[in-house]
């Protein structure tokens, strides 16, 4: 048989892509799936709440405590204040991530997919108003089967309207932290909002929209990179959900009153598959699609309570530990093993290093762009004048007050343009006052007498008139030198 080019079939007619099913998860009880409800209503506080925290700064600055100022090109993390030059503190922020993201991997497998990811809390979410209004597992399956009627229509309109309302209100937190919340909010509500907010919340609730409430396990299962990475992370002791084949099988259908010899626990009653929300057989070992959630640990807990076994044929575990309980030998875990003692101490040692970068960081910069056309102006009386465009970046709050001094230039006298003031000895100086939490710039000019050199280094000071805090600037007098006095 000739396949043409495009087709979805191998040369027997046989479909190389399975289509969709679609995953009906079944809620369920027991200590994880609490565990699960706290992490998600711990998530969801820290995320909603997150832009009304509010953190003093003074007047005429923000008082958001987590906010990134796109106009004033400022990030705000309560007393943090990053600079747009200051970008290394995000790429340590995400080092710190990936990093840390790597040892957890490594010490209990996919913990973050299964308890924070974002879309796995999400996806909780919509399937809790999933289940509010559709029902739970079997009684969304038989709606979806019916004919469509005013009943289906009524439950499948709530459904959506309330998936709509948490997208809303998830794209609309997103877009707080870019924005002072209370005035996005009324401006949204009073329809004067920008049409740029409008448009990025709209995205947003869109994509949560998409992803939590109809892609769902497909992100994890064919979007996400993670699954694919996490196989090089984790080894026989990284922590996994784990079906301890050794008890279960054989499995089979099992009656009250029936002996338990010659048998495994497993009724294959199929309560796991029926809890796991991206629908796979954990019984058939550890797959991509897993994202360690346990949720089927509680399913079989149960089950087992039910026909007088003991729990624990599903359970977090090593393969290490599982083949050593196999073999009837004391099952032992090792944390401490090279990769993860790896890991652990780049974490330490980045930490470390953002740490003293924070507790070192300066509050005064200062920069120096020296005039290129002309280099210089000789003046009627023979001296030579230069210009520099001096910024002093102030990243406190409030207005400061700068002793600006030049040092190793004798003679020379300085003139900012901006103060209505007559040059005075640059060694003396001037004060420049710049405003809190921002860039003072101002237009500098030195007048010094011709030289022999054609470029003369000399050191820009500014001093702190309160503090003392102190920022240097190495700079170069330039002039005709000896040669362009003789022309």
């Amino acid at each position: 048989m000739m396949v043409r080019a495009g087709d979805a079939q191998d040369q027997e007619g046989i479909p190389l892509f399975a289509p969709h099913e679609k995953v009906y998860p079944r809620s369920v009880r027991g200590p994880i799936r609490r565990l699960k409800w706290a992490v998600l209503i711990l998530c969801l506080s820290l995320y909603y709440l997150g832009p009304w925290l509010r953190w003093d700064r003074g007047p005429a600055h923000p008082n958001q405590a987590l906010l990134i100022d796109m106009p004033a090109r400022r990030a705000y993390f309560f007393w943090i204040e990053i600079w747009p030059h200051e970008v290394y503190y995000l790429a340590g922020l995400l080092i710190l991530g990936a990093i840390g993201l790597f040892l957890v991997t490594s010490l209990w497998g996919r913990v973050w997919c299964g308890y924070t990811c974002p879309q796995t809390v999400w996806t909780d979410l919509f399937l809790w108003a999933e289940r509010l209004i559709e029902g739970d597992r079997m009684q969304r399956i038989r709606l979806d089967q019916q004919k469509l009627s005013a009943a289906k229509l009524a439950r499948k309109a709530a459904k959506h309207a309330a998936w709509l309302v948490i997208a809303a209100a998830t794209g609309g937190a997103w877009v707080m932290y870019f924005n002072d919340a209370p005035a996005l909010v009324h401006d949204v509500f009073t329809l004067s909002a920008s049409t740029t907010q409008y448009g990025f919340i709209a995205l947003f609730t869109g994509t949560t929209y998409l992803l939590a409430g109809w892609a769902r396990e497909q992100v994890c299962t064919y979007m996400c990179p993670w699954p694919r990475i996490q196989s090089a992370m984790i080894d026989e002791d990284t922590l996994a959900v784990t079906y301890r084949s050794w008890r279960g099988e054989p499995r089979g259908k099992h009656k009250k009153g029936d002996s338990w010899r010659g048998r495994g626990d497993c009724i294959d009653c199929r309560a796991c598959i029926a809890v796991c929300p991206t629908g796979i057989d954990i019984r058939d070992g550890l797959q991509l699609e897993c994202i360690g959630c346990g949720l089927c640990i509680d399913a079989c807990n149960e089950i087992m309570d039910k026909v007088g076994r003991p729990q624990g044929l599903i359970a977090f575990d090593t393969d290490a530990k599982d083949a050593a309980r196999r073999r009837g030998e004391t099952p032992r875990h090792r944390f401490l093993q090279p990769r993860t003692l790896v890991y652990a101490a780049v974490l330490v040692l980045v930490a470390t290093i953002m740490t003293v970068a924070l507790a070192r960081r300066v509050t005064l910069e200062v920069s120096v762009l020296a005039d290129r056309a002309p280099l210089f102006v000789r003046l009627a009386d023979g001296a030579i004048r230069d210009g520099y465009t001096l910024k002093i970046e102030n990243k406190r709050v409030e207005t400061r007050v700068f002793a600006l001094t030049v040092r190793g230039l004798a003679d020379a006298l300085l003139h900012v343009a901006e103060l209505d003031e007559p040059p005075v000895p640059a060694a003396q100086g001037t004060t420049l006052a710049v405003r809190g939490d921002g860039i003072g710039t101002f237009r500098v000019y030195l007048q010094a007498p011709r030289r022999d050199e054609p470029e003369t280094p000399f050191t820009f000071v500014v001093r702190d008139a309160k503090s003392g805090e102190t920022a240097q600037y190495d700079a170069i007098f330039r002039g005709p030198g000896q040669q362009g006095a003789r022309r």
